[in-house]
């Protein structure tokens, strides 16, 4: 069996990046983030990315990092509001940004997994996310068509994978993951923790190795994006 575990982020990378590249990066926040291939990534100084992922982390941590490289020139996401740089970007012309309804997208991404090259929601009908898109009635009601979404790389966070790229991820980080885990011609996945294959039990598996290429074991820094108190 080829071995898919790599001793370390850039290792992981090495040979799959390049400019003009789309990359899809699960997390959800700072939840469930694939944080050091992020930085593996800021680091091979590839440009001209089209990032895609549910948001762009923070200003110094997750995708943040390569705003603030200028490495990304397109981002699809959902949600973009805890990241300054971000919106100073984007305010001034220099980042195109492609809003997508945050349930879109995550059929969007299962689709590209799946070999589905589009899909018709009521979702955004009779918005701006409509514009330009394609339109058909179904049963008198009017849907719009939206396409599947295929990486060039998908960077993931999971808890436990086992040497041959099963994966389990673990509560809430499990989010994005296990769609962009699918859609990626090459999937690369950080994890905390490897075992030996047959330790996992199959019902537990979240993402089959057949999707998964690369993994890299790392130790996880777990930020607190927003951290709440009661006086």
């Amino acid at each position: 069996m080829m071995n898919k575990v790599f001793d370390t982020p850039a290792a992981a990378l090495d040979g799959l990046v390049r400019d003009n590249i789309t990359v899809a990066v699960g997390g959800f926040g700072l939840c469930g983030i694939p944080e050091q291939l992020i930085i593996a990534l800021r680091d091979s100084g590839a440009r001209n990315l089209t990032a895609v992922s549910n948001n762009a982390g923070v200003d110094d941590w997750g995708l943040g990092l390569l705003l603030q490289t200028r490495q990304i020139s397109k981002m699809i996401a959902s949600y973009v509001g805890e990241n300054a740089e971000f919106e100073r970007q984007f305010m001034n012309g220099e980042l195109e940004l492609e809003f997508c309804p945050q349930g879109t997208l995550a059929e969007r991404l299962r689709a590209g997994g799946a070999g589905i090259p589009g899909f018709y929601t009521r979702t955004g009908y009779g918005t701006v996310v409509a514009e330009g898109k394609e339109e058909k009635d179904f049963d008198g009601t009017t849907y719009v068509l939206e396409r599947g979404i295929v990486a060039d790389l998908s960077l993931v966070k999971a808890w436990k994978a086992d040497r041959a790229g099963n994966l389990i991820y673990r509560k809430t980080a499990r989010n994005f993951n296990p769609m962009i885990a699918t859609c990626g011609t090459v999937t690369v996945a950080e994890v905390e923790e490897l075992v030996e294959i047959g330790t996992l039990e199959p019902d537990e598996i979240h993402t089959p190795g057949i999707f998964v290429d690369r993994i890299v074991v790392t130790e996880s820094e777990k930020r607190i994006e927003q951290r709440t108190v009661t006086a």
